[in-house]
């Protein structure tokens, strides 16, 4: 099983630790990160998939952001083209936003763009479908991958969900 672990860089400290402790909880069980290299959510689930000794597949916008050694770096062509379906305002984009939007179809669909992840583990406020991980959210929703939002699900709840999701996995 592949998950994404994304979500907003002001995620509360509380809710890192879950996503620390989700992270080593997946790597001790097989199931592979996808993440982007971001503070916050997703350095939260890469520190938790690597204390675990877990595979994980971190897609960068650029080569060493934010000093991840990833190699994933610099989303594809394909992958661009793909990012636009989904950002309401690719257009006012800047090159190097566009590559940090791109990053979440990888993060999604795999770097050949047909590997979809099985589910999403996120953080955003309220759970609204904002800011990058955003992007993420809407590309999961089209293609109906489960998401689970730290930010407006219960702990309980996401706990319960992913649990039957890698039951059946």
């Amino acid at each position: 099983m592949i998950y994404a672990g994304i979500g907003a860089r002001d995620t509360p400290d509380s809710v890192l630790t879950q996503m620390y402790a989700a992270g080593r909880y997946f790597a001790g069980r097989s199931v592979t990160l996808r993440s982007g290299g971001a503070l916050g959510a997703d350095a939260a689930f890469e520190r938790g998939c690597s204390d675990g000794f877990g595979r994980k597949e971190i897609f960068l916008p650029f080569l060493n952001f934010n000093r991840n050694e990833s190699l994933r770096y610099r989303p594809s062509k394909e992958a661009r083209a793909h990012a636009m379906l989904f950002h309401p305002n690719w257009l006012a984009l800047s090159c190097r936003g566009r590559d940090f939007m791109a990053r979440n179809s990888e993060i999604i669909l795999g770097a050949d763009l047909k590997t979809p992840v099985d589910f999403v583990m996120c953080w955003t406020q309220g759970g609204e479908i904002i800011g990058g991980t955003g992007q993420g959210l809407r590309i999961a929703n089209h293609y109906r991958i489960p998401i689970f939002n730290l930010g407006s699900m219960d702990t309980h709840v996401v706990r319960e969900k992913v649990l039957e999701l890698l039951s059946k996995g």
